[in-house]
């Protein structure tokens, strides 16, 4: 920030729906500040990017043209096989004939976003002209439990012998995750594209198409 404020450059910061916590508001609008346990196992992370808020919003009143976005789960090709978000666990644990690893009863929600749409997004607030500090809401509102995410994706790789198993839910995970996107519809004239199976068609082939070029590259050695 210092340094963007020396030479009056425009600053993205990605921030993420972590910032709301454990929502007792459902959507999740900007406005919304939250409940974050500050002593938890997640709080290195929220109280992360709450701070990083905090320092955006000090340099904004010194002038910086910075502009936040909260952004909230993103899938899609070339994501970290190790990332360790959902999506990715999932395709991947079916792709490898593995259970399906679903934490508490599956019923906690989350709102998924195809990667696509989130530049989109991003390349419209950054075009804005006037600075706009933000936040704003980058994400899909269509809501998933994380079962019905578990059987969508099986559904999608009919030869996979995987199955779904329970473990416990790890504390402070979220029961409920949804973005209230009216300030990008209003803002930026934006709202995601992709529905969610649609996306996961893409990110499964091109998951498919990696393992092949792996298992060959193993072939070779």
């Amino acid at each position: 920030m210092e340094l963007a404020f020396k030479n009056k450059a425009k600053v993205l910061h990605a921030s993420t729906s972590e910032v709301y916590g454990d929502p007792l508001v459902h959507p999740q609008n900007e406005s919304y500040r939250g409940n974050v346990n500050t002593t938890g196992p997640r709080s290195c992370y929220d109280e992360g990017k709450r701070v990083a808020e905090t320092f955006c919003y000090e340099y904004f009143n010194l002038g910086v043209d910075v502009r936040v976005v909260r952004i909230f789960n993103t899938y899609g090709p070339y994501m970290n096989s190790l990332d360790g978000r959902v999506i990715i666990n999932f395709v991947k644990q079916a792709l490898g004939n593995e259970d399906l690893t679903v934490y508490g009863d599956g019923q906690q929600t989350r709102s998924f976003m195809f990667i696509d749409d989130l530049v989109e997004g991003i390349e419209k607030y950054m075009a804005l002209k006037e600075g706009y500090l933000g936040p704003i809401n980058l994400g899909n509102p269509q809501e998933f439990t994380v079962l019905e995410l578990a059987r969508l994706i099986l559904k999608l790789i009919p030869g996979s012998k995987s199955r779904i198993s329970f473990l416990p839910l790890p504390k402070d995970d979220p029961i409920k995750r949804k973005p209230d996107i009216s300030m990008a519809k209003k803002v930026l004239n934006w709202e995601p594209k992709i529905e969610l199976r649609s996306g996961l068609e893409k990110m499964i082939d091109f998951e498919r198409e990696n393992l092949v070029k792996i298992s060959a590259e193993k072939q070779v050695v």
